[in-house]
């Protein structure tokens, strides 16, 4: 997710899990019977409060997870209107517990991954 402030910087939103204590874009699992696009727009809402509409696709990142299990995640870019305060009412949950706004430096300082930080750049591109 992101969104552009009047005026300033390009901001980012991330997520941190306290599960796995790391700090990350929204993502989540298909429920049955759901489609990829309709997973990301639950999975956002779910874990942050805010809607939106999928914009591009991301390159999809392929990784092994902590318990050894191939991942294929895919994601999409997803513009929020600088005037939604949706996200200001964010309560925290099971999965996440902060989220924030960033720009794209202290985005890219924040992630815990570094295949996060090669969507960032991605996502830099596209916006120009």
């Amino acid at each position: 997710m992101w969104r552009a402030s009047d005026g300033g910087p390009l901001e980012f939103l991330v997520i941190h899990r306290p599960r796995y204590d790391d700090w990350s874009f929204p993502k989540g699992k298909l429920d049955p019977g759901e489609t990829d696009e309709e997973c990301a727009l639950r999975e956002l809402a779910e874990e942050t409060g805010v809607g939106g509409e999928l914009g591009v696709e991301l390159t999809p990142v392929e990784y092994v997870d902590h318990k050894g299990r191939p991942k294929l995640v895919r994601y999409w870019m997803v513009a929020v209107d600088s005037s939604d305060t949706t996200v200001d009412h964010f309560e925290a949950n099971d999965e996440v517990d902060v989220l924030g706004w960033m720009n794209a430096t202290d985005t890219a300082t924040k992630l815990s991954y570094d295949r996060d930080r090669m969507l960032l750049a991605e996502a830099l591109e596209h916006l120009g």
